[in-house]
């Protein structure tokens, strides 16, 4: 629809955001926290690579210039103010989202919400930015109603939409690749899901943000809202 995407490359929502962009054939950027010949995280290198082909690759530092706990906090600041709004989904109250969120409201711009379950200790960093006067946003078209033109309206809703097919295609194969008991290797999940490894991780790492997946030893798992969400799909109209 003409919007650029914005945000860290990190695991997680980030690399969500990046690859549902590039995914529709559209534009993002990514703010790295260190030089920009130094694409981290390293799991997400490609993905950095593919920003930079069809994006841009940004950063404040200078070549070379590694990555530290402080530069993150400083590099959220120019994630705000490059951007209309900040969206932040399902933080934790220390969550480094939320100093974006409040860089944002410091330089006026919109600021909203995506909480998860109300007793998800991921929920309650988008609790507390909802309370302090950010807006519950739901999908794409009601982020843009906030922050495009006038007229641009989110469409009415006539129907349920379940958790899952939010999710981007690659992530939802290996959410499905997961078995419904038990717990169940990387390397399993990437056989299952018809991807490598280490594209398997990553997309659990996401997953996890999201609540779909747990760590459970060396394996991950289903978490209940994910059981709850398949046995949703699979009932009658």
């Amino acid at each position: 629809r003409g919007w650029v995407v914005v945000s860290g490359g990190a695991y997680g929502v980030d690399g969500a955001a990046h690859r549902g962009a590039l995914g529709s054939s559209g534009a993002t950027v990514a703010v790295l926290a260190c030089g920009v010949d130094r694409p981290y995280p390293r799991g997400h290198a490609a993905l950095i690579d593919r920003i930079a082909e069809q994006g841009l690759v940004v950063g404040e530092l200078p070549p070379g210039d590694h990555p530290t706990p402080s530069r993150f906090v400083v590099r959220n600041r120019v994630i705000a103010a490059l951007t209309r709004g900040t969206v932040v989904v399902e933080a934790a109250y220390r969550s480094g989202s939320l100093v974006t969120a409040r860089a944002a409201q410091r330089l006026g711009r919109h600021t909203m919400g995506v909480p998860g379950p109300a007793t998800s200790a991921r929920s309650a960093g988008v609790h507390e930015l909802l309370r302090g006067g950010a807006t519950l946003v739901t999908d794409a078209a009601e982020i843009v109603e906030l922050v495009g033109d006038m007229g641009e309206l989110a469409p009415a809703r006539h129907g349920p939409v379940l958790p899952r097919d939010l999710l981007e295609p690659d992530a939802r194969e290996v959410l499905a690749a997961l078995p419904a008991r038990g717990a169940a290797t990387a390397a399993d999940v990437a056989r299952g899901a018809g991807t490598t490894t280490d594209d398997a991780i990553a997309r659990l790492y996401e997953l996890r943000s999201l609540g779909y997946v747990e760590r459970h030893g060396e394996g991950w798992k289903l978490t209940r809202r994910a059981v709850i969400s398949a046995r949703a799909g699979q009932g009658g109209c």
